[in-house]
């Protein structure tokens, strides 16, 4: 069997490394544009659901929400209806920053397709959303406390 995962974890932490490097000079460090982006995207989120689509456990996102806070590119907002739910937002300074984000992210979409068929990168993304459907099964088993049996 190929070594799909490494292939796949090799190429996540390439690119994860050139956004930190590259999103240095926006103040933004560790993943941090990870956050960011869906935040965005989805304005008033809560912190567990920004972990889940993440992938993180709450505390690791807790951490980087708190960054992200103290460097005033998010805030969070206390929801009307449940005062124990906060709501998180870009500030001004977020959302400046965003654009830039989403043009890194679509010139590491372009380098990482480059010399593949519109068919073949639809393929590699319909299957790689199936990879992540099955790891998730996992991923939400082993969050709850059980063990995988190999």
């Amino acid at each position: 069997m190929r070594e799909i995962l490494r292939e796949i974890g090799m190429i996540a932490r390439a690119l994860d490394s050139i956004s930190n490097i590259e999103f240095k000079e926006h103040d933004l460090t560790k993943g941090q544009y990870l956050y960011l982006v869906r935040i965005c995207e989805h304005p008033g989120i809560i912190q567990e659901k920004l972990a889940e689509m993440i992938k993180v456990d709450r505390t690791t996102a807790a951490r980087a929400i708190k960054k992200l806070e103290m460097n005033d590119f998010i805030e969070k907002k206390d929801d009307e209806h449940n005062k124990k739910i906060n709501k998180l937002f870009p500030t001004e300074k977020g959302k400046h920053v965003f654009p830039y984000i989403k043009r890194e992210n679509e010139h590491s979409n372009r380098v990482a397709l480059a010399g593949l068929s519109e068919s073949e990168a639809e393929t590699i993304f319909i299957l790689l959303q199936r990879v992540r459907k099955n790891i998730e099964k996992d991923w939400e088993f082993v969050k709850k406390g059980n063990k995988r049996t190999y």
